[in-house]
Formats: structure tokens, sequence, C-alpha cells
């Protein structure tokens, strides 16, 4: 056990410093810039800053890493409109980013949200590393005013800007798996030997509800803990030749289990696997 959460704070340590890059190329339709860089994580994210005078700096863009090249050490950001900090008050300009702009990335990776089933995993996880933990009773007020009792991949972008959290940590079946907040990308993946006894759902929180919209995604009651996180995380990472394989274990181990007719599966929907293997199988024609 000692073993496992001396990993799990190495890889923290290991993704909460700020790595700055200068861009070497922009991309043909300005949409994207090159830098040069040792090693960096795909799904990494974070913002291009651009320096006006000499003393003056200002944030352009958000970026988050495309691809990465470990031959040429080419890194591929795209780009997005910044969002983070937003004042109608205040100038937009005319600045374009640049060759000689400075990449930002890992920005607010000092801090995460961690999704887990219950009490005690949440705190034989959060106790064991220096992270800045975000409450998960925060982030269900972010879902209760948005009237998400499901939440959507939009939530966590929106407690990311609120409250500067770079990472979400998911505990899913004795794996711990590490994402970039908004970019909802795996960085890592841990074993997190952990006995799971019960299930809150949406998940481990001391707030009794969370307020609910009449109709609209995430507005209904989330059934299944597993299913749902791996189902969010597939859409993000559909390229993951790990995260099917997972969901594949897990849809044939449902289907054995409902198959054996014992009375603690009798309620187990055996295909709530299907739709996540079947959005994999899609995206890999």
């Amino acid at each position: 056990m000692k073993y496992i959460f001396l990993v799990f704070i190495l890889s923290i340590e290991l993704l909460s410093s700020v790595v700055k890059s200068p861009i070497v190329m922009m991309g043909e339709d300005e949409s994207e810039a090159f830098i040069e860089i040792d090693k960096i994580d795909v799904g990494m994210n974070g913002f291009i800053v651009h320096t006006i005078e000499g003393e003056h700096k200002m944030i352009l863009k958000n970026a988050v890493v495309k691809s990465y090249d470990k031959n040429t050490k080419i890194a591929t950001i795209k780009m997005s409109e910044y969002n983070a900090l937003r004042n109608n008050a205040l100038p937009s300009g005319n600045w374009k980013v640049s060759v000689g702009d400075t990449v930002v990335l890992a920005f607010g990776y000092t801090r995460g949200l961690l999704i887990a089933p219950n009490e005690e995993i949440y705190y034989r996880i959060t106790r064991h590393s220096n992270l800045q933990w975000i409450h998960p009773d925060i982030f269900a007020t972010i879902l209760s005013f948005n009237g998400h009792p499901t939440p959507l991949r939009e939530d966590f972008e929106k407690l990311s800007i609120a409250s500067s959290v770079g990472l979400v940590y998911i505990f899913l079946d004795k794996k711990l798996y590490t994402l970039d907040s908004k970019s909802f990308k795996i960085l890592t993946v841990i074993d997190a030997d952990l006995l799971q006894d019960t299930v809150i759902l949406p998940f481990y929180m001391r707030i009794p509800e969370i307020d609910a919209n009449w109709f609209g995604d995430g507005s209904s009651e989330l059934d299944y803990y597993e299913p749902y996180y791996y189902g969010l995380m597939a859409q993000a990472n559909p390229k993951n030749k790990n995260l099917y394989d997972i969901v594949k274990k897990k849809d044939t181990q449902a289907k054995a289990d409902e198959d054996s007719e014992k009375e603690e599966f009798e309620d187990l929907d055996g295909d709530r696997f299907e739709d996540i293997l079947e959005f994999f199988e899609d995206m890999d024609k």
C-alpha cells in the first residue's frame, strides 16, 4: 500500500511543474503552433503569452498539446479562444500569436479534483499527497447551479476556470486516472488497490442533493458510476488502446456476472458498456 501511494505522490510531482517553451513555427492556418521540447504529454492544457513593448504581457489563446513527435522533439499546439479571464470592459486588441511567443502548459496542475465512489477511498487518496485538493462539494455546487445531477464535460471545464483546477482524478476499479481538466485527455494511470464496498452517486460529496433541470443533457440522475465515467473519458480519448481494453474487459465481466443469475447481479444491465465499445470502434474506422 505504501508503494502505491509513493508512486501516486511522484506522479503528482512530475505533473505539477509549469512548462514554458517558445513557439518555433506557426501552422499554415494559424490555428496551430509548434514548440521544441524534450518531453511533453499529449492533452496538457495551458495558454499562449505575447509580450507587448518589452515589459507588458498578454494571454492571447488557449493552448493544448495535440501531438508530440519523440524523434524531432516537436509538439503541435492546438489554439483556441482564451476564455478563463473574460471582461467585456477591457479592449481585446489585434495582437496575433507569432513565433517567439511563449506557450505555458500545466498551469494549475498543483490543484486537483478527485472523483471517488465513497468517502473512505476519497480520504485514503487525498491524504497521501501535497496536491491542493478542491473538495467535491465545490464541484457539486457548480453542478447544482447548472442543473446537472450527472456531470458533463463542460461542468469540469467550468470548475477549472472558476477554481483554477488543472487536474481531475477519477478512481475506477482499483485504478486512478489523471486527466487534464479542460482537454480531459488521460495523462497517467496508476494502480490503486483500494476496496470499493459502497458507491455514492454521482461521486462522493457531502451535499445531500444536486438540483436538476427539467430536461436536457445532465438533467437525469446518474444510474451507474463506472460505466458513466468510462464513457466520459472515452469521448475525449477515442484512440486510447489501454482504455478500450479496460472497457472491453469490464463489458465481458458484466455480461458473465449477469449470466450467472446470482442474486446480487439480477439488476445489472449487461449492455451498459456496449455503447462505449461501439463509440471506440466507430472512431477507429
